[in-house]
Parts: C-alpha cells; sequence; structure tokens
C-alpha cells in the first residue's frame, strides 16, 4: 500500500466490529477485486460495545492477531490498514453550500474539493449550534447528495463552464474519544492508518453497486452491536443513520434465558441456524438442551423490536416514507425472521428486503475460501474498494491531536492541516502585550508591550514551520504562540522625566531636575503609569522649591530678585531665570544634588495645573514600505518585522491560504530587526492578484 496510483497494489481492510474483527487483504485488477487473505476472530471478551471500544489494550491484541495471520497467509508484512467507524452516538448533518467563482470559467477538481471541504465546515458549524454535549466530534465521512451548476442540478461539475457551484452535502460525526480508540488500537498493533471511512459507506460500495442507487433503496448493516443504515436515491446516498441494537441484544436475551456466559449463549444462538437441538451447560454446570423453535420463540419480540426500530430510522432518513427495497448485511442481520419481520414493518414484499452476500460479489475473486462468502464479508471488502475510491484524492494526518483529511494535491504544507481544524491562524505569530497609553504633556504616548514567542511546530517530532510539507499520517503539534508581557513604565523611565531645568542662582549655575503631576497629583519618578493617564512634566520651579532643594537657609530679611524683579516664596522660576537673595547656608558649586526626602517635600505641595508648559521630546522613527505603501513606525527605539502588523490592516485571526512573508525579497523572520527603507510584502497566496 505504498503507491495509491497503482491499481493491483495491495490492500489490507480491517472491518473492526463490536464482536469481532474481520481483516481482508487483496488488490484491484480491472473491474475486479482480488482477495488474496481473510481471516475473522472474535474478540475474547466484551472489549467492544455498540461499536465503540472499550479496552483499546485488547482489542489491539486481536488486531495484531489477525494482522499476523494474514502476514502468514501472503508471505509478506502488512504496515498500513484501512478502517471504517460506526458507533452508537453517530450524528449526521445535511447543508447546502455554494461558492462563488467570480467570473465564468472551467470547474477543475480543486475547487470541487474546495466545495466539499466548505460544505463539510458549514455542516460541522451548523452540527456544533445543534450539540449540547461537552464531547468534541470529528467528521468520520462525508457524501455528496448532489452538485449544482449555476443553481441547476448536475451530476460531475468538473470541465463544466460555471460562474457559482453549489453542493447538497450530508456529513456524518462521531466523538473524538471513539476515532482515537480505532486510531490508537492499530497504532498499538504496529500498523497506520491509510484510510477512515464510516462503515454504512464501506458497505454500500458492495451492496449497492452506482448503477442501483438511481432507485430508492435502505442498506442496513446490522452488527453485533449497533445497526447502519444508509439511503439510495437519484444516483447518490441521501442519508446515514445508525440504531443501537443489534445481535448482542439477542445474545444477551438468551444467556439469560438459559443462565450462560456470553461467549456460552453466542454458541447456542449460532447453532440455532443449523441443528434443531442444541446441548449447553449452564453456569451452575448441568447440563440441559434447546431447541429451534424454542429459541425463535425466545428471540421473536427483540427480532420484531430490533425489526422495528431499523424500520422507523429507514422513515426518518427517507422523508417519512417507506424505501422501495432494502438490503441487509452483516452478521447479526442473518438470524431467522429478521429480513421479514423489516419488510413487514416496511409495508413491502417480503422478497423485497434480502440478505446480501454471495451475490453481491460477482466482481469479487476469492483465491481462497477460508471464510464462508456471505453478508459479513461485505463491509470489509467494501473498506478496501473505498481506498480506491477516496486514496487518490485524500490523505490523512493528525493536527494537535485530531484526525483531518485533506485533499492530495501533492504540496500540502503545514498550514493546509491548520486551515482544515479551528485552530486560528494568528496562533502561529507572536502576540504584543497589553499597550499602554497615557497623555503626556497633551500629547498622546502608546507604549507597546513585549513582543510573545512565535508558536513551536513540529512534524513527527522534528521542528518545523508553516511552509513544510506533510504527508500521509503525519503528526503535526502546533504550540500557539504566546502573547508578551504587558507595557510597562514609571515616571522616571519617561525620557521627558530626565530633562534638566537650568537657572541661575546667585551668580552659579544650578541643574534642576524636572518632576511630574499625574492626573493633578505630583508623583514621584517610582510611579507606576497606568493607561487613561493625564501627565505634566513641569518646566518651572517655585522660589521655595528651589531653597528646598538646594538645601539652602535664606537670610532674614533679605529680598529674592527674580530676573532682577522682586519675588514671593511662590514665583515660578523657569529655564534660564536668575535667582538672587542673601542666604547664611546652602550649595552654589553648580553640582546640585537631591536629599533624600526631596521628592516627598516637593510632591507634598500643590501646583497650578492651568500654568503648566508641556516639552515634548521627539521619538525615534523609521519608514518601511509594506506592499507598495510607505508604513511609519513610531515611538521605539528599536522595531523588528512584527511590528509592521500593529500598523497595518491585516487579519491573522484565520488563515486564508499560504502567508508569505518577504523583505527585500528574502523569507522574513518574526524577529528579524528592521533599519528603515526596507521593502515588505506580507500576504495571503490565495487572495494575491496576478
Amino acid at each position: 500500500m505504498e503507491d495509491s496510483g497503482n491499481p493491483n497494489q495491495m490492500v489490507f481492510g480491517l472491518d473492526i466490529g463490536t464482536r469481532s474483527i474481520v481483516g481482508t487483504v487483496g488488490y484491484k485488477q480491472g473491474k475486479n477485486f482480488v482477495v488474496v487473505a481473510q481471516c475473522n476472530k472474535e474478540h475474547d471478551t466484551r472489549s467492544m460495545l455498540d461499536g465503540q471500544i472499550h479496552d483499546i489494550g485488547r482489542v489491539a491484541e486481536t488486531i495484531s492477531d489477525v494482522k499476523r495471520r494474514l502476514e502468514k497467509q501472503i508471505g509478506g508484512e502488512l504496515k498500513r490498514v484501512c478502517i471504517a467507524a460506526a458507533g452508537r452516538v453517530l450524528q449526521t448533518m445535511q447543508t447546502h453550500s455554494e461558492i462563488d467563482l467570480e467570473e465564468e470559467r472551467t470547474v477543475t477538481a480543486e475547487d470541487i474539493y474546495t466545495l466539499n471541504s466548505v460544505a463539510i465546515e458549514d455542516a460541522y458549524k451548523e452540527f456544533l449550534d445543534e450539540n449540547k454535549t461537552d464531547m468534541h466530534f470529528y467528521c468520520v465521512g462525508s457524501s455528496p447528495v448532489r452538485y449544482y451548476l449555476n443553481d441547476f442540478i448536475i451530476s460531475n461539475l468538473e470541465n463544466h463552464k460555471a460562474k457559482v457551484i453549489g453542493v447538497d452535502m450530508i456529513a456524518t460525526f462521531l466523538p473524538d474519544d471513539v476515532v482515537d480508540g480505532l486510531y490508537k488500537s492499530v497504532e498499538m498493533a504496529g500498523l497506520e492508518v491509510a484510510n477512515l471511512t464510516l462503515e454504512p459507506i464501506a458497505a454500500i460500495q458492495l451492496a449497492i453497486p452506482e448503477r442501483f442507487r438511481l432507485l430508492n433503496i435502505a442498506l442496513v448493516d446490522v452488527g453485533a452491536g449497533t445497526s447502519d443504515i444508509s439511503v439510495t436515491k437519484d444516483g447518490s446516498i441521501i442519508a446515514f443513520g445508525m440504531i443501537p441494537t443489534a445481535g448482542d441484544s439477542l445474545t444477551e436475551r438468551i444467556a439469560n434465558h438459559c443462565m450462560v456466559d456470553f461467549n456460552g449463549a453466542e454458541i447456542i444462538k449460532r447453532k440455532a441456524d443449523t441443528e434443531q437441538v442444541i446441548e449447553y451447560e449452564d453456569i451452575m454446570g448441568t447440563k440441559l438442551t434447546i431447541t429451534q423453535k424454542q429459541i425463535k420463540t425466545l428471540l421473536a419480540k427483540d427480532v420484531d423490536e430490533m425489526a422495528k426500530l431499523a424500520a422507523n430510522k429507514i422513515k426518518e432518513l427517507n422523508g417519512g416514507k417507506s424505501v422501495g427495497a432494502v438490503f441487509v448485511v452483516g452478521g447479526g442481520g442473518m438470524v431467522p425472521g429478521y429480513t421479514e419481520s423489516l419488510a413487514k414493518k416496511l409495508g413491502l414484499a417480503s422478497e423485497r428486503v434480502a440478505l446480501r452476500g454471495k451475490e453481491v460479489m460477482q466482481d469479487i475473486v476469492f483465491e481462497h475460501t477460508e471464510l464462508p462468502i456471505d453478508s459479513l464479508l461485505v463491509t470489509p471488502i467494501g473498506i478496501c474498494l473505498n481506498y480506491y475510491e477516496e486514496s487518490n484524492n485524500f490523505v490523512m494526518v493528525s493536527f494537535n491531536g485530531s484526525k483531518v483529511k485533506l485533499y492530495n494535491n501533492n504540496n500540502l504544507s503545514v498550514m493546509d492541516a491548520a486551515m482544515q481544524t479551528d485552530f486560528q491562524g494568528g496562533g502561529f505569530f507572536p502576540k504584543s502585550g497589553p499597550e499602554l497609553e497615557f497623555t503626556i504633556n497633551g500629547n498622546k504616548r502608546i507604549i507597546r508591550g513585549q513582543m510573545g514567542e512565535a508558536a513551536v511546530i513540529k512534524v513527527n517530532g522534528v521542528a518545523a514551520n508553516l511552509h513544510s510539507p506533510i504527508k500521509e499520517n503525519d503528526i503535526i503539534v502546533v504550540e500557539e504562540s504566546t502573547a508578551g508581557e504587558a507595557a510597562h513604565m514609571t515616571i522616571g523611565e519617561l525620557p521627558e522625566y530626565k530633562a534638566i531645568l537650568t537657572i541661575n542662582v546667585n551668580g552659579n549655575s544650578v541643574d534642576l531636575p524636572k518632576y511630574a503631576s499625574v492626573n493633578g497629583t505630583l508623583q514621584s519618578e517610582y510611579y507606576d503609569i497606568v493607561s487613561d493617564d493625564v501627565i505634566e512634566i513641569l518646566d518651572y520651579y517655585t522660589v521655595s522649591q528651589i531653597e528646598t532643594f538646594m538645601d539652602i537657609t535664606v537670610a532674614p530679611d533679605s529680598v529674592c530678585m527674580v530676573n532682577n524683579s522682586p519675588a514671593d516664596e511662590d514665583t515660578k522660576v523657569y529655564e534660564n531665570f536668575t535667582v538672587s537673595w542673601e542666604v547664611t547656608d546652602g550649595n552654589f558649586d553648580g553640582s546640585a544634588y537631591v536629599p533624600t526626602n526631596y521628592v516627598e517635600e516637593v510632591i507634598e505641595k500643590d501646583i497650578d495645573e492651568d500654568e503648566v508648559k508641556s516639552v515634548e521630546r521627539p521619538a525615534f522613527n523609521i519608514s518601511v514600505m509594506v506592499n507598495g505603501k510607505p508604513i511609519e513606525l513610531k515611538g521605539k527605539s528599536r522595531y523588528v518585522f512584527v511590528d509592521v502588523f500593529d500598523e497595518i490592516d491585516f487579519d491573522r485571526t484565520k488563515a486564508k491560504g499560504t502567508l508569505i512573508t518577504t523583505i527585500n525579497g528574502h523569507n522574513a523572520e518574526y524577529m528579524e530587526q528592521l533599519h528603515g527603507d526596507e521593502n515588505i510584502e506580507i500576504y495571503w497566496d490565495k487572495e494575491r492578484k496576478s
């Protein structure tokens, strides 16, 4: 299974059922499928219930045993496997989606893939709106019901010309834990999943050929824990459904009646198909017998109820009415009386409800016949056939633990996988911490938060990036980018605060440090600025503040002069003013000092804000070209590439293609330093206009 383009390659399909695991290995040869090996192994314990794995380890052991037996038959190693999902919590949504191609042109295969992907995403969104549980669901199967070409129904869009294309899509969802259980069991058995489909999709590959799907037909795959149902009409599969009742409910009835364990009851049920009288031993060790007729009578009500539930589900899926015929597959469907009862519930002639086994396998060639060719083999062979339908177009990868199905265009990258999940595109890029915005001397100032770390991307444990190529079964892990620390600044860190007011005192030049008013209150240099603060750096001292700062004592009866005019204690002294008075003690050497109690003494004094004059020191700015337009970066002493996103209108919250980022023609690094005059390009490749 290494080359999906080779029709003669070996395909390994596993039907992991509630009661048993059936494995098939074969290859496509023309219109035939050649089965080269097959194996059926029942679970030793009830490790699966209602189509869901309960004991992963035990199921993995059974898969390993089937794998070893098949490898012995083919004389080679099996590495990859195709599987199908089922379960009692299967949920189905139907939706209609359209894509406007902007102008009339030829529809390509990729257009159809994109349309289907959009429809599946729309169905998933609708499902999430209706899902009232805490479970996270995964899309395990989808099927286009019909396509539309400019609002007209058409069977195949490819190569037609259209402006608008549409699709009615049916999508089926299972909880993550159901799908993860399947994958984990397969991985523990030493296998990789090559393809995942839905059990009714697999079964219908064989049971209802495409030429029959014009008819309104139902397929019921009766297993041990669930009965999976699909309905066809007008050439398409129009609905999927499931009822959590199947063969195990009958086995449990026999177990309770005969007082035997589950395995013993299963043996009795099977013997009743061919033997008139069945001998068995109950849990007390007593040897007893029961007749075929007694078992049929015992199970009659249960079989009737199982058929009733299936009939009701078929009508529900078919718009409230019966279908024209029903095909039944699976081991649980072989119980006597089931098809007759189902026909009666649907108002059909008994011949219109029939088991499908050997008669639908006309194109299947069996090299060996170890297993009986009956309805039990329909699903595992259908799983193999489904591989040929989907493997050429899709690959499966794991993205942060979720399974993702991608259209295989031979150029897939990490970004493609991210786009198919709910991972937000912005999670790849480092984010700035919260900004700090305030007013300084009447001018708005914004301080950017620290830049966080870019996303850490790994593919199969190896460091990668958004553009790293990916392939089938790759494991992608993305640790989302982080936001940096919030912007922080104190009064003392403001460039304006460090400015000096120089005056002349008694013939000596004295430097006085400026101080600040925050929201009308004087604050020290240690004050932490908060958003919306209104800050003023005062550009004057009062005579009294000068005395306090210089720690001088004015002589009694001395007259203070400011710019040769008489002044008092509250007179304001600005840059280059002269002050003189007679002093008895003080420091006049021009090396002004700040006493330890100076700030506290100064900020206790009231100021008149109306007389405050602003002083603004210019910030460091650079200019770069972004997508052909000049952008100015302001307010920082150093700039890196991601700073550009703060100044442009570019939505990074959701990926819209492959992100292209270049600086002067080379790929940009997030933290690459900018010096000015760089030519930068930033765009999604699918949005770029030629």
